[in-house]
């Protein structure tokens, strides 16, 4: 049983509207144990079409008071941790150093959101003048950059979050096909002592599958990979551990025993 969601969002990101309260009672309600929160932190996340124009900027004081507050609200139902989620490009790599440093957060997750100024959810933005594998693979090939920029992060995020948008989705990806891309920055992962994300936001949005794919995660765990942190990528408390009952198995048939929470910015194995 997952016991412990790693990947949520709140008011204090700009894509929800969630108050934070009400992410954690939707917690305890799905008997969590722990959660971790990881606002959005997108450093020059330009406008893109269709949309209002976002900025991905954490209120960063108005956020720590409001976590720390209600992990000492909640301390005897749940436990709260102190998180981000950084929305990587490499010349970023010093300011989000900056930011690492400055405050005490139990958990940060690298993840690429960006190609060239282009987020691929926005898919007609996206793969104008592309075809889906280019997009996919212009994708794949940001990771290793980000990850050889900046080193203060502790999971990869959502590694192939980039498939939920395609034209035709998952139905031609797979693992083989970019395997030149995706293997070195998995190894690179293993190596570094990173962990790897399980994000079950692929279930939400109708893959069949979480982030990364299975094959993908196959891949990880042939080359010896065992860190793995999971969560859900919740905006709203109706998604808080989405298909977490689904994942357990998954992950027991693919051999992996635990998954890891960070505390302090120290990992701790949970047994599956």
């Amino acid at each position: 049983m997952i016991i412990s969601d790693c990947h949520m969002h709140s008011r204090f990101s700009a894509d929800s509207q969630a108050p934070m309260s009400a992410m954690i009672d939707a917690a305890i309600q799905k008997g969590l144990k722990t959660i971790c929160f990881t606002e959005h932190m997108d450093y020059d996340y330009p406008p893109q079409p269709g949309e209002d124009s976002l900025e991905f900027l954490v209120d960063m004081d108005g956020y720590t008071k409001c976590l720390f507050d209600l992990k000492e609200r909640y301390k005897n139902k749940i436990e709260v941790l102190y998180g981000i989620e950084l929305g990587m490009m490499p010349y970023l790599a010093d300011r989000y150093q900056a930011v690492v440093e400055k405050y005490p957060f139990d958990f940060i997750i690298a993840s690429s959101h960006l190609v060239n100024g282009r987020d691929p959810y926005y898919p007609e933005s996206y793969f104008s003048g592309i075809t889906e594998e280019e997009g996919y693979r212009a994708y794949f090939e940001t990771i290793m950059a980000n990850m050889q920029a900046f080193s203060g992060f502790h999971s990869y995020g959502h590694i192939d979050y980039v498939v939920r948008y395609g034209p035709h989705r998952n139905q031609n990806y797979s693992y083989e096909k970019y395997r030149d891309v995706l293997e070195p920055a998995l190894k690179y992962i293993i190596q570094s002592g990173k962990a790897l994300e399980i994000n079950t936001g692929g279930y939400k949005y109708g893959l069949g599958q979480p982030h990364p794919h299975l094959d993908v995660l196959k891949a990880f765990k042939a080359m010896g990979g065992e860190l793995i942190t999971i969560g859900a990528d919740a905006h709203a408390p109706e998604h808080v551990g989405f298909a977490f009952d689904r994942l357990s198995s998954v992950l027991e048939d693919l051999g992996f025993k635990y998954y890891t929470i960070f505390k302090a910015g120290k990992p701790h194995m949970i047994q599956l």
